[in-house]
């Protein structure tokens, strides 16, 4: 008997899990304020890069970066003496072509009024007449031969094709150049272009033609600009897309600059969306889930949501919720499923009475 009451008396009795009070938000949609910005870069709608068109030893090179420049105007010297002297030798070989061209004339006019005087056959006025156009065809050879060799000693010298300013330079005095070499790289006057890259996930709503708000970093200046264009193929290295934005002619931001590229077409401001805030979230084990109060047995369950994107310290919520549902938002790592739940109610300070006046003795 004694033994008995001592077992029953080591029992332990499990304790009631405590009502932990929570703090709720009703499930609304609002607008959203998130959009996508973007660091690009002033570029010119066209940089060449300027070389010579034959080979030789840079002489000269007459500008600087930053140098601005107009159409026309010479930027670098090669060593012509090689060109002079083909042009020279080209020039000779004409002298000798004229030369063989008269005298073959001469030759066919003597024989023509011999075969008039039928003291020469047909078959020989013939070959006088073959000899001028041999002639004449070596004449028309020797003038193309001057003609091109005057153009290879003109290209010697490098001019600048349209006004612009000197962005980088390639070679310097002393180089030996093959054809086509770059020696200067200028960036034409005219419009420009904001540069910037866009991942591959929204690149498919960014079209040629749409609007994008540019924001300049120096002077805080606002301008507007549209898509000019949009890379067909993404970088094999940062898998980005490359847009280029065009800019009013007006529009004078300095090349190389940086600035801010918001594309309205990326803007999400003003869509009504579910947002929570970042205390409310909890992981199921699988995605990420909140814990929504069920007001008739105030209990509360676990339920997985989807999320889309963050908006400062909020959530974009894409699935999972819908409006009116109540959400825990403070404590949510100390509930359990089918745990009960009050709902936080802060605590009102009570009015603070005034501080009683003494009242003055009466006069006797």
């Amino acid at each position: 008997m004694a033994i008995a009451a001592l077992s029953a008396c080591g029992k332990t009795v499990p304790s009631e899990e405590p009502v932990r009070a929570v703090k709720v938000l009703a499930v609304g949609s609002e607008g959203i304020r998130s959009g996508s910005e973007y660091a690009a870069e002033v570029r010119p709608r066209v940089e060449s890069r300027l070389g010579f068109r034959v080979a030789g030893k840079l002489l000269r090179r007459m500008v600087e970066v930053g140098q601005q420049v107009k159409a026309g105007q010479v930027l670098a010297q090669l060593d012509a003496q090689d060109l002079l002297l083909s042009n020279d030798a080209a020039r000779a070989q004409l002298s000798a072509a004229v030369a063989n061209r008269d005298l073959a004339a001469a030759d066919f006019k003597r024989f023509k009024d011999l075969r008039e005087q039928n003291f020469i056959s047909a078959a020989e006025l013939e070959r006088r007449d073959a000899n001028l156009k041999a002639a004449q065809a070596q004449l028309d050879q020797a003038q193309a031969q001057v003609s091109a060799q005057g153009n290879q000693a003109s290209y010697a010298t490098l001019v600048a094709d349209a006004p612009g300013v000197i962005t980088a330079v390639d070679a310097e005095p002393g180089q030996v150049l093959a054809a086509g070499t770059s020696v200067v790289r200028i960036a034409q006057d005219g419009p420009r272009d904001i540069v910037f890259s866009v991942p591959e996930d929204k690149v498919a709503r960014v079209k040629v033609g749409s609007a994008v708000e540019v924001r300049a970093w120096a002077s805080q200046s606002v301008y507007q600009g549209k898509v000019r264009e949009v890379g067909a193929i993404a970088d094999p290295v940062t898998r980005t897309f490359t847009v280029k934005v065009a800019l009013p002619s007006s529009d004078k931001l300095p090349l190389g600059s940086t600035v801010s590229a918001v594309p309205q077409a990326l803007d999400r401001s003003g869509s009504s969306v579910i947002k929570l805030p970042t205390t409310a979230l909890q992981h199921d084990g699988k995605n990420a889930a909140v814990w929504v109060v069920e007001r008739a047995s105030m209990t509360v369950r676990l339920q997985s949501i989807g999320i889309a994107t963050a908006d400062g310290n909020e959530v974009v919520v894409s699935s999972g919720l819908a409006p009116g549902m109540e959400v825990v938002v403070a404590g949510v790592h100390v509930l359990s499923p089918g745990q009960k739940v009050t709902i936080y109610q802060p605590a009102v300070p009570a009015a603070v009475a005034p501080p009683a006046v003494a009242s003055a003795p009466a006069a006797k």
